[in-house]
């Protein structure tokens, strides 16, 4: 018998005791987005093998940076993606993503002459059009500190290795994966709008799968407010919601005793999943679902 650190799945995805290296899940998304979940990538795949037949839906209504939307596209996991997002700015991305509009983003990403002073001038502009309020999005999304596009955030004054705004503007990767995007663009619905009412539409659909990660205002955990936009939830409502689901979810959420108390009250379980944030420290992340023995 292998020891639990270095066992694997019948999947061939390490066990949830083991950190997954984010470097081995493929990048999909052009954002850095905090809260991202690159690292879940695999137990996503253990969880939608796990599902007796391939969804012929996948929904996320919360989306933000898209990492398991996208890959539930690219790895076709399911039939069709439905992506929803409140926040206009980030739903500018992937509304011009999407649409006939893709290239003309890669491009003006490609040939923009990134310094502090272009910086500053373009996101003081109002944009003109929803591809203009795309770019300008990457672009605070790409040179703020965190990724975070939230207000009172600001540009980075040093970043990585003293290269300031430029830290984590890599042009051509960021262009190629918007490129990428349209390889699988036939499988994506975009939703600009309240992903509860998406999901209550689909509540009756057995063939739905949902992905829940909603922002972290929860159980007195007050990161939400300075990270996202529409930090605001009512999450007694989105389990009630939830609750009520014919087809399969599961649930991301900060790891808090009263979250675990919620969700024991709707009859769901829980599990926490080891990974690391964003300054590499190992945190733990809480897992709901009506059914997780999929996790072993």
């Amino acid at each position: 018998m292998l020891n639990s650190k270095v066992q694997k799945s019948l999947f061939g995805d390490p066990l949830p005791e083991r950190i997954v290296n984010v470097a081995s899940v493929p990048k999909r998304s052009p954002f850095r987005y905090p809260g991202g979940k690159t690292w879940l990538v695999p137990r996503l795949r253990q969880w939608l093998r796990h599902i007796e037949t391939k969804p012929k839906v996948f929904i996320e209504p919360f989306v933000g940076g898209g990492i398991i939307g996208l890959t539930v596209a690219f790895e076709k996991l399911a039939d069709k993606v439905i992506l929803v997002e409140m926040d206009e700015d980030v739903g500018a991305v992937w509304q011009t993503m999407l649409s006939d509009d893709n290239e003309w983003l890669a491009t003006r990403i490609e040939d923009f002459d990134l310094t502090e002073e272009s910086c500053r001038s373009l996101i003081a502009q109002t944009p003109g059009s929803i591809r203009d309020k795309a770019f300008r999005t990457i672009l605070k999304n790409r040179t703020f500190h965190g990724g975070i596009l939230a207000a009172g955030s600001a540009p980075v004054k040093f970043g990585e290795n003293g290269k300031g705004i430029k830290s984590r503007w890599y042009a051509k990767t960021i262009a190629g994966r918007i490129r990428d995007i349209v390889s699988v663009r036939e499988r994506i619905e975009f939703i600009q709008g309240d992903g509860i009412a998406v999901v209550q539409e689909h509540s009756r659909d057995k063939k739905a799968a949902f992905f829940i990660d909603p922002p972290y205002t929860a159980a007195g955990k007050r990161a939400g407010n300075r990270l996202y936009t529409h930090h605001a939830l009512d999450h007694e409502s989105l389990f009630a919601v939830t609750e009520k689901l014919s087809g399969d979810f599961l649930m991301t959420y900060d790891n808090a005793e009263e979250l675990v108390e919620m969700a024991e009250r709707h009859k769901f379980q829980t599990r926490t999943i080891a990974m690391k944030n964003t300054h590499h420290a190992v945190m733990n992340e809480l897992l709901i679902g009506r059914d997780l023995s999929w996790l072993g």
